[in-house]
């Protein structure tokens, strides 16, 4: 079993199935070298990607190989000249850590044993209270 991601034209993340094993060539239909591009041709005007599940911040959970910085999520984007899924962005100030392909804060989070939230307003990392 494999993930395909279906992206639009302005490299959004619009749609991720279940497929075919991408080594599963010997169910692939005629004319196709590839599971990407018969999928692909499943919906029209969306490119497909194939996207590992088991990859998260440019890393292979299961110590494998990281395969394209993260798996894929609808609202995401992904960044051809790289070849990696990047989550959404959840906030504006976030920058793209460009070592794992995730967002983070502009102030590292503090390192203290305790629960913050990022406050967008205030531009901080907040006391998280029960």
């Amino acid at each position: 079993m494999a993930h395909y991601a279906f992206i639009n034209e302005e490299n959004i993340v619009v749609e991720v199935i279940t497929g075919r094993d991408e080594t599963d060539l010997d169910n692939l239909p005629d004319g196709f070298s590839n599971w990407e591009e018969y999928y692909e041709t499943r919906r029209t005007g969306l490119t497909c990607k194939r996207t590992s599940y088991n990859t998260a911040g440019n890393q292979h959970k299961l110590d494998g190989v990281a395969f394209r910085g993260n798996f894929a999520i609808t609202g995401g984007t992904y960044d051809e000249v790289n070849d990696v899924f990047i989550p959404p962005k959840l906030f504006d100030n976030w920058v793209l850590d460009e070592t794992n392909w995730n967002w983070k804060a502009p102030i590292d989070y503090p390192n203290d044993g305790q629960r913050y939230v990022w406050d967008e307003e205030t531009t901080s990392w907040e006391l998280q209270t029960p």
